[in-house]
Parts: structure tokens; C-alpha cells; sequence
């Protein structure tokens, strides 16, 4: 994979000094801190020291008070209530901070999932019909519903209530609801729109606990699992966000509850629970219940207090994992051979179809082929009687607004800028791909199919000092819209050839001055030669540590210094 180097935008230093010396920064990091946006002292100290008082209020939102309302009737008059979430770790753990709170409340509360092999993206007809002969009076979705508007419709001539909370876009009709919690919804009041549905639902649960008890704070016990749901579901770690998951860590560290811990025993976790610890390690088991079957496990896994039924709970989510892995490995080989002709053919885009391919992990499949070939991509298998799949995308490529364009053949879509689900019908898959072809090529030009590096700073490994370190540790939680900082360091040298540590690892030193220091990389084959010229190279890296508290480097590109430098010049001459 080649990439394009991108500095950061250019920062005032007068700033970077004035930041460096009033937070006691290195420079590099008072330079990551202004290039992105905290350029005064006290959005840095609010980025530094993040605070639960910082949180919005929950009546912010458009329809609160009716939703809490409505929620306390219903508990008060003894009525059946509905969770109804999506099944994946943002749906199963809105559900399970329903379930949990409402039912602590005296609340007479079930809940359903939506299955992968019925998905509708969305409450459908079918379920509000199993509601409606089940004596439910009230349904509350999570992570669905947005754009559910006949359905809701259907649910009100059935003389059933919806709450929906949720963050998915709105289509241009929103669903009649009694209240509609989504803080993307035109004209909205609330000031951050990018919350996680289980963040959304995290307002609501303060809003009752306010109603209820009189003290909003009593939902703070829930952070752990909106921890978990932000960190999963690729939402900017920024503002709410940052503050769910800086408090939620906290707690997964010093008390995790009973199936979480059961969740990181079965798990090969070494050292403290982080942001990535959750994204690679604690979502693909709960992710897995749902891909491959019913994802009331992970539900039940999460509700219970069960040191022994929350070990088997973790025990089969782990089973299914490995299931699910075994899988994705055979599609997405299967998956390569069809991207590598469209993509010999001159495609700047991917739709690839295969009937026999398992649902459950078509989603994964487009992250990894936008990951490999970065291109837009379309991954579509036979549901019934349709033809469903997941479509993904990069910054520069907005698939849902791509998904409204061509509307015509689709039988539904729904999801967010860089992830679409959708399905058509079988004769449809054709024309489907040459019209998503003409858009992507029409959209983009050559140099957005080649990936970017985004480098916050230079860097010398001299400058690697326990102090920075430790101020390098305060920009965490690390995710989407914080990630950790990339630094290039020029003038590097490889102590030795590098050598195949697992899979398409590789470990070895690296020489600055006289400054050595351990570097793991990926996929190397290709640069080896690079290595071998023993010329001086510049290296793109994130500083990362193992479970032993040991620093290593994290290395995503080289190349030779000189080279580097031409490029610098020639872009300044340009610009």
C-alpha cells in the first residue's frame, strides 16, 4: 500500500509556544493539540481534563420530557414495554441500559433484537404485530427507527406508543413517534450530534434518573457499557464522546461488571482496558452473537450477575467469534478474487455479489476490501428473497448520499456517511453497480484512492523522554477524529533487517543519533529493498506500549529521507 503524506494544517507558533509553556507541553505535542482546534488554553485544559459536569443536559433534546413521561405512566400503570435494539454492540448495549435501568424502576420490561436474516433496517410490521399480541403498549427502539415511518405508523393504528432513540440519519420524513431522540434530527437544540446510539440512550437514562430519583448522576454506573458502545461503533471521540469513554475506562478498570470480566477472561488482554482493547478485543465477541445467531446472549451476558452463567455466556460469544473469523477469512478470499478483476478492469468502485456468502459478516468483508484496495465497496448476498449488504467507504467518499442517488434500485438503505446498509432486487445487482460506478468515478479524482497519512508532527526519538510520554498519555482515549498522533522522524536507520514476527508482522530496531528503540510494522515485503540500501529514511509512526508498560513504535510508512525533502520543497514552491 502506498500512501500520501499529509502535515497536519499549518499552526500559528506563536500559539504552539504559548500552549507549550502554560501546559508545560513538549512542543510536538503543543502542535498536535492546536492542529486539532484547541488552540486556547482552556479548550486544551477541557480536553485535558475531561469532566462529567461538562455533559449536556438531556432535555436538550426535542421530545425528552415526553419521552419520560410517557416511560413513567407506563411503569406506574403496570404496562408491557418493548426494547427493541439493533444487534450489534452500539444496539445490544443501549438494550441492556434499558432493560437493566427500567426493570430496577419496577418497570414490566422485555426486549427483541433485530436478526441479521429478517433485517429490515429498521422496526418492521412483523414485530409491532408480535408486540401488539404480546399486550405491549409502549415500544422504546435503540439504534433504530429514525426512518421506521410506516412502521410507526402502523404501530400508532395499533394503538402502540414508539420512543425512538437513535443516530442515524433522518430521511426527508421523520416517523411519527411519540418522541424521536436522535440529535441528527433537523433543527435540533442538542449540541452534539455525533453521539452513539447508546450515548442517546445514556440521555435518556439520565433524564429518568432525574425523574425517578431526583439525581441525574445515578446513570453515571452505566458509563462502562457506553464506553463500549462509543468505542465500537466508530463515532469522533470528541466532546460527550471523549467524556462517555475517559469515565467509562475507569470504571471497566476498577470494577468491571460481572460479564465483561467474564468477557476479558476468556480474552488474551494483557494490561489495562483501553479504547482499542475494546474495539479489538471485547466488541467482536458481542458483535459475533449477532452476526452469526441471536444476540440475546450478549444481552444476557451484560444483565447478569451470574459469576458462572456470565463465564458460559462469554465462553459461547468466544466460540462464535472464532466461527465468525473462520468465515470472514474464506469470503473475503473469495472476496479479493472478484475486487482484483473489477479493479483489473479499471473500476474505481467495488459491488461484488455472491449469493452464498454468509450476512453475518458482509459488513467486515467491505471494511477489510476499503481497508486493502481503497475504494468505495458493496458487499451483497441473497437474504430470501432479496439481496442485502453493507457498503463502506472513506473521508473523502459520502456512500450514504451515493445510496440516495440511486434510490431507484433499492429496495431500502439506511446507516451513516461511511457505512450504508441496503438491499435491491436480484435483477437490480447489475445496473446497481455500473450507476454506483459512474457516481464514484464522477465524485472522485485519482489521488483520493490513494490513502492518507495524517502527520500531527516531527519528532526525534531523542525527544522521547518520560515526561512527554506521560503528557502523550493525557490525548487518550485514542479512536475516530482523536487518534493517536502520527510523528515522522528523519534520518532513521534499520539496526537490522527486519524479521517476520507472526502473520504480516514485523519487529526490529530502529537508529536515530544514538537513540535505538524497538518498531513493529505490517506488510513490509514490499519495502525490504528499501531497507537494504542503507540509505537514511523517514519514518511515519504512532508511539504505542505493550502490556509490560514497555514503549515500542508503531511504524506506517517509510521512505527515504531525500526524497522526503524534494517533496517538501516542491510542495512549497507549488503552493
Amino acid at each position: 500500500m502506498q500512501y500520501r503524506w499529509i502535515k497536519q494544517r499549518r499552526t500559528d507558533e506563536a500559539i504552539v509556544n504559548v500552549i507549550a509553556k502554560a501546559l508545560k507541553l513538549p512542543r510536538a505535542l503543543a502542535q498536535v493539540l492546536v492542529a486539532r482546534g484547541m488552540g486556547s488554553i482552556d479548550k486544551a485544559l477541557t480536553f485535558f481534563h475531561p469532566g462529567l459536569e461538562q455533559l449536556y443536559s438531556p432535555y436538550l433534546f426535542e421530545d425528552m420530557a415526553a419521552a419520560v413521561a410517557r416511560i413513567r405512566t407506563a411503569i406506574e400503570q403496570g404496562e408491557n414495554l418493548w426494547i427493541y435494539g439493533d444487534y450489534d454492540v452500539d444496539g445490544v448495549v443501549s438494550t441492556v441500559l434499558l432493560v437493566d435501568y427500567l426493570r430496577r424502576q419496577g418497570g414490566r420490561v422485555e426486549y427483541r433484537l433485530s436478526e441479521r436474516q429478517d433485517e429490515t433496517y429498521g422496526l418492521s410490521e412483523s414485530v409491532i404485530q408480535q408486540a401488539k399480541e404480546a399486550g405491549v403498549s409502549l415500544i422504546i427502539t435503540v439504534d433504530l427507527g429514525t426512518t421506521s415511518v410506516e412502521s410507526v405508523v402502523y404501530a400508532n393504528r395499533m394503538g402502540i406508543d414508539v420512543i425512538i432513540c437513535d443516530h442515524h440519519e433522518p430521511a426527508e420524513q421523520l416517523p411519527p413517534a411519540l418522541a424521536l431522540l436522535n440529535p441528527l434530527r433537523p433543527r435540533t437544540r442538542y449540541p452534539f450530534p455525533y453521539l452513539a446510539a447508546a450515548g442517546v440512550t445514556f440521555k435518556l437514562l439520565q433524564a429518568l434518573a432525574e425523574e425517578f430519583s431526583n439525581d441525574p448522576t445515578e446513570a453515571y454506573e452505566y458509563l462502562d457499557l457506553v464506553a463500549i458502545a462509543t468505542a465500537s461503533d466508530m463515532v469522533p471521540l470528541v466532546d460527550e464522546n471523549r467524556i462517555f469513554v475517559h469515565f467509562g475506562l475507569k470504571q471497566l478498570n476498577a470494577q468491571p461488571r460481572v460479564g465483561i470480566e467474564a468477557l476479558l477472561q476468556c480474552t488474551t488482554v494483557d494490561g489495562p482496558v483501553s479504547a482499542t482493547t475494546v474495539t479489538y478485543a471485547l466488541s467482536p465477541p458481542i458483535n459475533a452473537a449477532g452476526r452469526l445467531g441471536d444476540a440475546s446472549i450478549a444481552v444476557e451476558l451484560l444483565l447478569t450477575d451470574n459469576e458462572l452463567v456470565a463465564f458460559r455466556y462469554a465462553q459461547e460469544l468466544q466460540s462464535k467469534n472464532h466461527q465468525r473469523r473462520v468465515i470472514d477469512d474464506q469470503v473475503f478470499a473469495e472476496a479479493q478474487e472478484q475486487a482484483q478483476q473489477y479493479l483489473d478492469q479499471g473500476y474505481h468502485s467495488l459491488v461484488l455479489y455472491n449469493a452464498k456468502w454468509h450476512p453475518g459478516v458482509i459488513n467486515i468483508i467491505a471494511s477489510r476490501l476499503v481497508e486493502k484496495y481503497h475504494v468505495p465497496t458493496v458487499v451483497l448476498t441473497d437474504v430470501e428473497s432479496q439481496v442485502k449488504g453493507s457498503a463502506r467507504s472513506f473521508q473523502a467518499f459520502d456512500i450514504l448520499r451515493a445510496m440516495k442517488q440511486l434510490r431507484r434500485y433499492l429496495i431500502q438503505f439506511g446507516g451513516h456517511r461511511y457505512a450504508v446498509g441496503l438491499s435491491l432486487h436480484p435483477h437490480n445487482v447489475d445496473a446497481f453497480r455500473q450507476a454506483f460506478e459512474r457516481i464514484v468515478h464522477r465524485s472522485l479524482a485519482q489521488y483520493h484512492f490513494i490513502p492518507e497519512l495524517q502527520i500531527d508532527a516531527e519528532l526525534d526519538f531523542n525527544d522521547l523522554s518520560p515526561v512527554f510520554l506521560k503528557r502523550l498519555q493525557k490525548f487518550a482515549p485514542f479512536g475516530y477524529q482523536n487518534p493517536n498522533p502520527l510523528f515522522v522522524a528523519h534520518h532513521v536507520r534499520i539496526v537490522k533487517m527486519p524479521y517476520r514476527s507472526g502473520g504480516n508482522t514485523y519487529r526490529f530496531r530502529a537508529k536515530q543519533g544514538n537513540f535505538v528503540i524497538d518498531v513493529v510494522a505490517q506488510n513490509l515485503e514490499d519495502r525490504l529493498a528499501l531497507f537494504r540500501s542503507n540509505q537514511p529514511l523517514s519514518m511515519v509512526f504512532s508511539i504505542e506500549e505493550n502490556g509490560r508498560n514497555q514503549i515500542y513504535l508503531s511504524a506506517k510508512d517509510f521512505r527515504l529521507t531525500e526524497e522526503y525533502f524534494q517533496e517538501a520543497k516542491l510542495s512549497k514552491v507549488e503552493n
